[in-house]
């Protein structure tokens, strides 16, 4: 069976442990999962299942994505995903994949978009210490010395000021505290990527 869920991340909060301990926990409604389509080596060239999550308008659907849900039967969904798995055989077009794939105390990985911040310095973006701060110095946060200057070019990967966050971040080892099947959520300790309703992608790592 698969091991891996999209769901939109509703925020953090804290729960107590079975000792009283506080646990900061992110809360997360993690499915239900619907398969839309079934991808196999005949016609793709490889094993995995389609599966679409979240409720949208059908006029805000675009043609294709509209004949799409309509070939397989099903309403539009916001989003689309593929999940590789050996098991695709399994499913069927409109299976659900809920959260309960998932148990408490098992480690998963979570990938998100992080929060975007913009236009940032090095000090901000790559934790220099800045220049000095005594009086007359007028480099106190500015990237100073960028590298060698024969060259007469900055090489790539030269950390300078730019866009900052936005980007595609996964969290390995985070665990999962509780699982409520019934309201579709999942609490996972620590921290996620991303802002409160960003899509995420939850997957159970292996355990050794």
């Amino acid at each position: 069976m698969v091991n891996t869920i999209l769901g939109r991340k509703i925020g953090m909060t804290q729960v107590f442990d079975d000792r009283g301990q506080v646990i900061p926990v992110s809360v997360i409604e993690a499915g239900p999962c619907i398969v839309t389509q079934l991808k196999s080596v005949d016609t793709d060239g490889y094993v995995a299942i389609q599966v679409g999550f979240g409720e949208i308008r059908p006029r805000l659907v675009n043609m294709p994505k509209t004949g799409h849900f309509k070939r397989a039967g099903l309403a539009p969904m916001r989003y689309l995903r593929e999940i590789r798995t050996e098991d695709a055989g399994e499913y069927k077009l409109g299976d659900a994949i809920k959260c309960d794939i998932f148990k408490p105390g098992v480690r998963v990985k979570v990938t998100g978009i992080s929060k975007g911040k913009g236009f940032q310095g090095v000090v901000k973006r790559f934790h220099f210490h800045g220049g000095d701060q005594t009086h007359g110095s007028m480099i106190h946060r500015k990237p100073q010395s960028s590298g060698a200057t024969d060259a007469a070019r900055t090489f790539k990967g030269t950390r300078k000021p730019g866009h900052m966050g936005s980007e595609k971040v996964t969290v390995r080892g985070l665990r999962v505290v509780r699982v409520d099947p019934e309201k579709n959520l999942l609490l996972i300790e620590g921290a996620v990527p991303g802002s409160d309703g960003g899509l995420l992608t939850i997957q159970q790592l292996e355990q050794r």
